[in-house]
Parts: C-alpha cells; structure tokens; sequence
C-alpha cells in the first residue's frame, strides 16, 4: 500500500514538472492538490542557524512564512517540530491563546487552517514544510498520509540539490530557492555587533522593533543595513 502511495504522487509530480527536472516547487504543487490546501510553503535552516523560505507556491504562503519570522510565534517558529502539528482553526480559542498574536494575524490574512509537517533526519530537525488552508477544517487521514510523503521528497530533494535555485513554474508564483531575504541575515550581525548580544537575541530584538512599529521584519532589516535605523545606545 505504501509502496503504491508513493507512486501514485512520484506520477503527480512528474505531471507537474511537465518533463522538467523535478524541483521542489513541482513537489509543493502536488501537495497543494493532494492535501486539498490553498498554499505550501517549505522553510529550511541555514548554516547561520537562521531560517529561510525556499519556496512559497504563493503569494499568501510567502506572507505567512515572513508573518512566522517576523512574529516568532506560529508552529515551528522556535523550535522544530516533533511531529505534524494540525491546526483545524486558528479563529478558535486555543489557538488565539496559544498564538495571540500571530492567530489573529493569520486570520486576517486569509488564512484559517494551518498544517506543519517537519522535515527531519533522524532526530535532527532541517525544516518545515506549511500547508495553508483558506477555510477551516482538518486534513483527513489519507491527505495526511499524501503530504508526509511529499514532505519527505521535498527533504530528498533539498538533502541532495544543496537548495539549488528553482525555476518559475508556469502560471504559479515561485520564490527562487536560496536566502529570500539576505538583508536579515546581514542585518542580524550588525545589530549582533551594535549591542554586543548573540545572534539569536539580535532576531528577538529586530522582531520586537518591527511588531512595535507594525512594519515587515524585511523592511526594517534593509534599514539597518542601509545605516538608516542602528540599534544601541540611545536608538531602540
């Protein structure tokens, strides 16, 4: 059965790439028709320890994978997950308890469901792989089933391409694989430099000025490496 599970969506794949070398667009192409989902979007970890949107099938995906960056809450958003995390409704209350700021925020984006599956080797977690849902409801056992499988290739093919630049599938928006946004990087170790903290506090910093000012964490990171915005002493 697994073994015909895992045919049947390699053909959907292939169907997608439309004899191209398989990517993992083409792979998120397929899981957006398998789970029955609105958008996917795959993050992976970089060598800095900091977290990039490879590919977003969307628009919408693209938002919401900053929208977790920026916020730092969302499935995932701190610490690789276990296991698939399942969000039926983010209207609902746990989730608006759970996520109080990021929730509200992503449904008033347009999205109401959210599936996170985490890409892994062995115990190492390397990524997520998100799955958005316009309306609310679960994924049912067999949609499930599609999508670990298609985010186990997706890990496949990330493992073996070394994230190697994607190509714009036709009539789909695609974000070229790679550092989306390499001014957050930068931006991170000069305010790393500025305040002398580690990494990890310099995001928590960034993001806390860019939810103060209601601004995107991209932008204001390109202010800091344009020199228009400094973080230390009588600056945020």
């Amino acid at each position: 059965m697994e073994k015909d599970r895992r045919a049947r969506l390699w053909n959907q794949i292939v169907e997608q790439a439309q004899g191209e070398a398989v990517t993992v667009g083409h792979v998120c192409a397929a899981t957006v028709s398998a789970a029955g989902v609105d958008a996917a979007a795959v993050t992976f970890v970089l060598d800095t320890g900091l977290r990039e949107t490879v590919h977003a099938s969307s628009q919408l995906a693209s938002e919401m994978a900053e929208l977790t960056v920026t916020l730092g809450e969302g499935p995932g958003s701190d610490t690789f997950l276990d296991s698939p995390t399942l969000v039926s409704d983010l209207a609902a209350q746990e989730c608006q308890a759970r996520w109080p700021v990021y929730a509200p925020a992503a449904v008033a984006a347009g999205v109401r469901a959210l599936f996170a599956l985490p890409l892994r080797v062995g115990g190492t977690g390397l990524g997520i792989m998100y799955l958005y849902r316009a309306e609310p409801g679960n994924v049912d056992r067999d949609q499930l089933a599609d999508a670990l499988v298609l985010a186990d290739t997706v890990l496949a093919l990330l493992l073996d391409t070394g994230q190697e630049a994607e190509p714009t599938l036709d009539g789909r928006w695609s974000e070229q694989a790679g550092p989306q946004h390499p001014e957050l990087h930068q931006a991170t170790g000069m305010v790393t430099v500025q305040l002398g903290v580690t990494t990890a506090v310099a995001l928590v910093r960034l993001r806390a000025y860019a939810f103060a000012q209601d601004r995107r964490l991209s932008e204001v990171a390109k202010d800091v490496v344009a020199r228009r915005l400094r973080f230390g002493g009588s600056e945020p």
